[in-house]
């Protein structure tokens, strides 16, 4: 078990095939050296790069903007002989249902470390910015019928 407050995840961890990124700068240089050759680094918080901007039909000027603004992570990635793509994070209501029902069913479990009412929505974000939480943290808007 890791302890972000003591452990550096770098230090600890070796030889995955897969990252999901989606903290800082600082948190993806450190993805990368976690990963075995032929691994994938997939940010949701990392620059995008070009096939992102193709995958969302942009008009093709921003390909050059998207291949500059990733190049330093590439080239990293590169020389590790492991890949990088931006995961562009949208709403989807089927994925939504899929998981519910993973989560009705068992499969996934939730932590639940703290539920504040709606009217402590200010304690609830304090709390998570003071790093207490070991899970995720719930604001209740209203009571389930």
């Amino acid at each position: 078990m890791i302890d972000y407050r003591k452990d550096d995840f770098e230090d600890v961890l070796r030889d995955y095939d897969v990252v999901l990124h989606s903290l800082d700068d600082e948190a993806l240089k450190k993805s990368l050296r976690v990963l075995k050759p032929g691994g994938k680094l997939i940010s949701i918080s990392g620059p995008p790069d070009p096939d992102f901007a193709r995958e969302m039909g942009k008009p093709w000027i921003l390909r050059p903007a998207t291949r500059v603004l990733s190049h330093g992570i590439r080239t990293a990635a590169k020389r590790r002989q492991v890949g990088y793509s931006f995961l562009f994070m949208r709403a989807s209501g089927s994925q939504l249902r899929e998981i519910t029902s993973l989560v009705d069913a068992g499969v996934i479990v939730p932590v639940v470390d703290r539920v504040f009412p709606f009217a402590s929505t200010n304690e609830a974000m304090t709390y998570v910015d003071n790093g207490h939480a070991k899970g995720k943290v719930v604001v209740k808007v209203r009571d389930a019928s």
